[in-house]
This record gives C-alpha cells, sequence and structure tokens, in this order.
C-alpha cells in the first residue's frame, strides 16, 4: 500500500494486487443466522441465499430479497464480511465490522444461469470484492470510501459506464437508522454499507473538490444504492468555447 493526496487534501490510498495463496474459510452460521433475521426485520423475507463452494479469507454468502409491490428491485446483502474485525484508524473501533448493500431493478436478471455474464454478474461481484477487501489489505471501508475498478479505471462491463463505487448508508430499507447497525449479544456492532456505483468524472471530482462535495451532488440527484444503468453523472463534463 502507498499513499498520496489528492487535489482536494484527502489521502489517496493505492494497493498492489495480492499475491499470497488463499486462506480457506468456512461459514459462520450463528452470524448468518442473526444478520438473515435483521434483513428480513427490514427489508422483506429472504428469497434465496448465493453460497461459495469455495472461499477466500471469509466465507461470504449474498442474501436475495426480491421485489414486491411495494419494493419493486433486488435487494442483495453480504452475510460474511463482518465475520473478521476490519484495521480500523485510532477512534473508529465502534465501525470495525460491516456489511454491504447493493439493489437491482426488478429487471435485473438474477439466477445462477445469468450470472455467467459479465453483464449481470457485475454487482454481485463488486459485493465479493470489496466485501473480502479489507481483509486483504489490512484497511478499513467506511462511508464516502470509493474505489475504482482498476487504475485507470474501467467500466465494469460492457452494459455500463460505472467506473467505481462509492460507499453511503442505505436509504432504500425501512428505518434506515435501526438498520444500519446490528448490535450482536457479545457486543459486536455491524454495520450496513450501501454501494452505489460511480463514473469516472464523479470519482475525478471527488479527488479535486473533496468527498462532501461529491456526496452532496449525489444526495440532492437522489441518487442511492438502488442501481439505475441510465441515471446521468452529477458532474457536469466541462465545456470549452473558442
Amino acid at each position: 500500500m502507498s499513499q498520496e493526496v489528492a487535489p482536494s487534501g484527502e489521502a489517496v490510498f493505492r494497493y498492489e494486487e495480492r499475491t499470497e495463496d488463499i486462506r480457506l474459510a468456512s461459514a459462520d452460521e450463528e452470524a448468518l443466522e442473526m444478520i438473515s433475521n435483521h434483513v428480513e426485520k427490514y427489508i422483506g423475507k429472504i428469497d434465496g441465499v448465493f453460497h461459495e463452494i469455495i472461499s477466500d479469507i471469509v466465507h461470504l454468502d449474498i442474501l436475495i430479497v426480491k421485489p414486491t409491490k411495494e419494493k419493486n428491485y433486488y435487494t442483495l446483502v453480504t452475510s460474511g464480511m463482518s465475520n473478521l474485525p476490519m484495521t480500523v484508524p485510532e477512534g473508529a473501533d465502534h465501525f470495525k465490522f460491516a456489511e454491504l448493500v447493493i439493489c437491482l431493478p426488478s429487471e435485473w436478471k438474477v439466477s445462477d444461469e445469468a450470472f455467467k455474464q459479465e453483464e449481470n454478474y457485475w454487482p454481485v461481484l463488486w459485493l465479493k470484492k470489496l466485501a473480502r477487501f479489507p481483509h486483504e489489505y489490512q484497511t478499513w471501508l467506511y462511508r464516502a470510501h470509493t474505489i475504482p475498478n482498476g487504475d485507470p479505471a474501467r467500466p465494469f462491463a460492457t452494459n455500463t459506464d460505472f467506473t467505481g463505487m462509492i460507499l453511503s448508508i442505505p436509504t432504500t430499507v425501512d428505518n434506515a437508522n435501526e438498520f444500519f447497525t446490528l448490535e450482536l449479544a457479545n457486543g459486536k456492532s455491524v454495520h450496513f454499507f450501501s454501494l452505489i456505483p460511480i463514473y469516472t468524472n464523479e470519482m475525478d471530482f471527488k479527488l479535486k473538490k473533496g468527498t462532501d462535495a461529491l456526496v452532496e451532488k449525489l444526495e440532492k440527484a437522489g441518487v442511492n444504492e438502488l442501481v439505475d444503468l441510465k441515471r446521468r453523472s452529477v458532474c457536469k463534463k466541462t465545456l470549452w468555447i473558442f
């Protein structure tokens, strides 16, 4: 890991690709049950779980809540990221444990067969990728952290121009403030962060103007964890007139 400073004055971290062997992990059935109960309380009935056959570092399940009349979209939630603590900075001990949430339009193809195609699978891939990321690199993920798809950033798939993710607080769930934190009996607090796909110029805007400036634009535009492949960037392209 190396650290740089963006024009905004905020730190930028670069991570080298991991080269160590796979560290096999098994499922934590007790944690899965607790997280599943939490999801069903605040989001809805879990209709399916995508289980891993072989797990590296942590065993990750993806809990699937299907669209309903009231919530006409899929909600996907990780279970397993919180099996290990993240390496948080001083003063952030309360945020060692996290899980991730993303929502997909009702017309999205969600099945084992559909996920063989990159255009359908990339949101799930990034749930898994970012759920392991802090454990692979001894770091942490928190609200407003951004992660690009490579350097330079590339689109996730041929059906989108999104090239990165920003973490936020879920807004599509019932009682979002209550859902955000799951307090376990052992004193462990699990926080649920949402993933919002963003464009390259939105990432560039954050580097130049800072996190708060980008978050303000996203919130003003009503952008949340429900993926909208047709949404416009909240950052205007510069038009040069000569």
